[in-house]
């Protein structure tokens, strides 16, 4: 039976039900658990339907498509607060929504995203209310010191992941957390590195596997990005990508890069600098760091974006500006 069929009866299921109290009866009925206590993990992103799934197969409740009509009624359909939540008793389903719509969470969770610098970080760690914000008025320089960083400097030597934290606990734990599990991901790649590369050390790696995340949002070609990437510094070319000039501009920059941009000298200008940028750009995924260390094999030199998310990659100068007419005039 269709979904939306299978809604309409339960609507005029409830309609009917509502007139006797029905509707009553079922949002304030508390519903056994069996083998509690359960946890539910509400993603962030995820919808009314899957949250209604879940809980089905945990046993907090019996009707999710009721469940479901009965918040949208509410109102309460596009409040839920991603976490993860203990069901230690039995709760109706009316109680089930309040709890998630205040966040009542038993682990409260961040999320950083593939490509984030540590601005974009910082900012989203402020931004939680179950966090406490201790690291705020830390330079970077002392927050590296609060996370036992080696490094004073912490851009892209933390892990883009998803932390569960325990509500009202430190923001330098979940940071602590990342720059742990970045440093791991980073040296168990770099154990596995493809012969003749030109890193001296794992954070030179590190730097390229930023460029590259930024370079690309199409998964296939990061090993291609990075190839191109490590011909230029064998030749001695100058790497000339443009997230490293936007990334030199800090707040200054505005979204629109000009000719003028990438003509005044920053450290991370690689248009007037050969060579890699002094720290990396941003938070280079696994995968990043995996194609940074075992890049494809390739003899292009050159990359245009084709408008699609992907790249057409040529050997030649001549091949590149043929490809450049074709997609970017």
């Amino acid at each position: 039976m269709k979904t939306w069929i299978k809604t309409l009866i339960v609507l005029a299921l409830l309609v009917a039900l509502a007139g006797a109290g029905g509707l009553y009866w079922y949002g304030h009925r508390p519903h056994p658990i069996a083998d509690a206590p359960k946890t539910v993990n509400l993603v962030p992103g995820m919808n009314l339907r899957a949250l209604a799934g879940v809980l089905q197969r945990e046993g907090a409740i019996d009707h999710p498509l009721a469940f479901r009509l009965l918040a949208r009624l509410l109102g309460k359909d596009g409040a839920l607060k991603a976490g993860v939540y203990t069901l230690d008793r039995p709760l109706s389903p009316v109680q089930l929504l309040d709890k998630f719509e205040r966040g009542d969470v038993s682990q409260a969770l961040v999320q950083f995203i593939e490509g984030w610098n540590l601005r974009e970080v910082r900012a989203a760690l402020a931004a939680q209310p179950l966090l406490k914000n201790d690291s705020a008025n830390m330079s970077e320089v002392e927050l590296a010191q609060a996370i036992g960083a080696e490094e004073t400097r912490l851009e892209g030597l933390l892990f883009p992941d998803t932390y569960f934290y325990a509500p009202h606990s430190s923001d330098i734990d979940v940071l602590r957390r990342a720059y742990r599990l970045q440093r791991a991901r980073l040296q168990a790649a770099w154990e596995t590195r493809a012969p003749g590369l030109p890193y001296r050390t794992p954070y030179e790696a590190l730097i390229m596997a930023s460029i590259v995340e930024k370079e690309t949002g199409a998964a296939f070609e990061r090993p291609m990005i990075a190839g191109v990437f490590l011909n230029r510094l064998r030749l001695g070319m100058r790497l000339q990508t443009d997230p490293t000039v936007i990334y030199g501009l800090g707040e200054r920059f505005d979204g629109n890069l000009r000719k003028v941009d990438l003509q005044a000298d920053t450290p991370y200008n690689t248009y007037t600098r050969a060579g890699l940028p002094p720290t990396p750009i941003a938070m280079p995924s696994e995968a990043a760091i995996r194609a940074a260390l075992n890049p494809a094999r390739t003899d292009a030199l050159y990359f245009v974006a084709r408008g699609d998310g992907t790249h057409v990659f040529s050997s030649s100068l001549d091949a590149h500006n043929r490809a450049v007419n074709r997609y970017q005039r």
